[in-house]
């Protein structure tokens, strides 16, 4: 990968000569003297994924929403305060402007035989999709139709549930049907996730079909049991080989963003929250060790929301924050295990049971972090554990091991989160949040208010207040 962004760096210092020639007053001298859909394509894929992995408090808070780490240094972020550092902006424009207009001139530049233009297109889309869902599901109705029009300076915001399912008819239409299997696509050198493997990127296009359609279970199960079918009919994930991933350099600046934020840096700015540590406790967890380092002989964590000192508490493991070329997930197997075991219980589908497929899930979670499968029976064994003794219904069951599982991955488990419902999180008691749970969605950013007030104020209005507390349109108990 750094290969590929060096030469993007490249490409984005070029310059010209001077002249005293006036025409060249008209040239935008910041935009690539010459690029391709290769190296825009890197750029877009890189920025979206540092995004979701990033972990500074001026830019991605989301494991601090989820009560995986809470703060030392500072208490703002873990109380949900998004505006001091302006992080849903920060959210927003990476999201558009480094990925999604990436990926839009990169898709107007694709070459190669047509195939092989057929498959880069349908990948660039696949990502397109993806950004887009992560982006209506973090702040509901947002810019699309008239997203990226160059001359359209104010954009509508579009009803998220329009967006939504326009974004399902996208899968399907451009990229699951489209994708040519006995085909390329980009370089095994520019594809950093699946080089050019075009067999997967159709199992992750499925994988992410699947998670759209559990998305709207409780808003439209009718829509939802028909998309979900189709998504597991034409292939989804059915082992961890097929997780949708990409590793990070060992060096600066192109290392995993939590490497940065955790050693590079120099700070101690977060601990794993009481809140996980104590329930992994309770069950006994094999994967305690994996995420967190002991203290005093035990796993101990911070009280979310205050100002917890960082030498008296467990910290984020090893394993985790000094690793530079720790792979960033966007989907894993054991996410598509729980989908099924919940889309079974509602009735969906039939494949199997709901038991066996919460077992593959949490046994898939313990092996990717390296744990075996004697460990995974033995904590399956475990009555609060097991499917048929775990506290709860379904949805408790399989939320709190699904929460357990996307440790360290922050947007997926706040997104679950709230879709489940499940484990219980109390906010903190400084909290900015009125009606004790942690946000629902992330508000505008305030830029917006300023250079697009007329369509924020219609969007504010149609999904029911800029506010943390309002829930989305697929988020109904």
């Amino acid at each position: 990968m750094k290969k590929n962004i060096i030469v993007l760096a490249i490409l984005t210092l070029v310059t010209y000569s001077c002249t005293t020639d006036l025409e060249e007053l008209n040239e935008n001298k910041k935009d690539f003297a010459t690029t391709t859909d290769a190296s825009l394509f890197t750029s877009a894929q890189y920025k979206l994924f540092n995004q979701i992995t990033e972990t500074s408090v001026n830019e991605n808070i989301f494991r601090l929403l989820v009560q995986n780490w809470t703060e030392t240094t500072y208490t703002d972020e873990a109380n949900y305060d998004l505006k001091t550092r302006s992080i849903d902006e920060f959210h927003w424009e990476v999201l558009y402007k480094d990925a999604l207009k990436n990926f839009k001139e990169s898709k107007s530049l694709v070459s190669g035989i047509p195939d092989v233009r057929t498959n880069k297109t349908a990948i660039i889309e696949l990502y397109e999709i993806y950004t887009y869902y992560v982006l209506v599901t973090s702040f509901g109705d947002i810019p699309y139709t008239e997203a990226l029009d160059i001359d359209i300076l104010n954009p509508v915001f579009d009803k998220q549930e329009d967006i939504f399912n326009d974004l399902i008819e996208r899968l399907d239409a451009n990229v699951i049907a489209k994708f040519v299997t006995g085909q390329s696509g980009f370089s095994a050198s520019v594809d950093l996730v699946y080089q050019s493997d075009i067999v997967q990127w159709k199992k992750f296009a499925n994988s992410l079909k699947l998670q759209m359609g559990m998305l709207l279970a409780d808003s439209d199960a009718t829509k939802a049991k028909t998309v979900v079918n189709a998504a597991i009919a034409s292939g989804v994930f059915t082992s961890a080989n097929d997780n949708m991933k990409l590793a990070f350099e060992s060096a600066a600046p192109y290392t995993n963003p939590i490497y940065a934020a955790l050693v590079l840096s120099g700070r101690d700015d977060y601990v794993p929250t009481k809140t996980i540590v104590d329930i992994m406790n309770s069950l006994e967890d094999p994967r305690r060790n994996d995420y967190f380092t002991l203290f005093e002989g035990a796993y101990k964590g911070g009280i979310p929301g205050e100002l917890n000192t960082f030498g008296k508490y467990s910290h984020v493991s090893e394993k985790i924050a000094n690793n530079p070329n720790l792979e960033a997930p966007l989907m894993t197997y054991f996410e598509v295990e729980f989908l099924i075991a919940e889309a079974i219980e509602r009735g969906f589908i039939t494949i199997g049971t709901a038991e066996n497929h919460y077992n593959n899930a949490v046994t898939a979670s313990i092996k990717y972090w390296g744990g075996s499968d004697v460990e995974a029976q033995s904590y399956l064994g475990n009555a609060g554990v097991a499917y048929n003794s775990a506290t709860g219904n379904y949805k408790q069951k399989i939320g709190t091991q699904k929460w357990l599982a996307l440790y360290n991955r922050g947007f997926e488990s706040w997104t679950e989160w709230r879709r489940l419902d499940f484990p219980v999180l109390v906010a903190p008691a400084k909290a900015e949040t009125t009606n004790n749970k942690p946000p629902y969605r992330l508000t505008y950013p305030d830029v917006e208010l300023t250079l697009n007030g007329e369509n924020l104020k219609a969007a504010n209005a149609s999904i029911g207040g800029d506010k943390m507390e309002t829930k989305l349109f697929w988020d109904k108990n």
